[in-house]
């Protein structure tokens, strides 16, 4: 059995980039997502990041229509806000 050393494994980490993205931060959707009732999130629409998943592989983006919209988002489906926009 193949055993990953704990230098190994730091350094794949390493590898890994970090997000830019923090919690509370206003996003842009990039494609259409789906909250956990099923109503679809449309391309352009902006939230705000309320939980960030590990390292930034996922997010828990909230929504204000429909009220309350969860939305579970993989990095390339969102972008940062710019101040332009917001």
């Amino acid at each position: 059995m193949w055993r990953m050393s704990f230098e190994f494994a730091y350094r794949f980490r390493q590898d890994v980039p970090r997000s830019s993205l923090r919690d509370l931060d206003d996003v842009v959707l990039l494609t259409d997502a789906t909250d956990d009732y099923g109503h679809t999130i449309t391309v352009g629409t902006e939230g705000t990041i309320v939980a960030v998943h590990g390292e930034g592989e996922s997010y828990v983006v909230e929504f204000a229509e429909p009220v309350g919209s969860l939305v579970t988002v993989l990095p390339q489906q969102i972008r940062a806000v710019t101040e332009a926009e917001g």
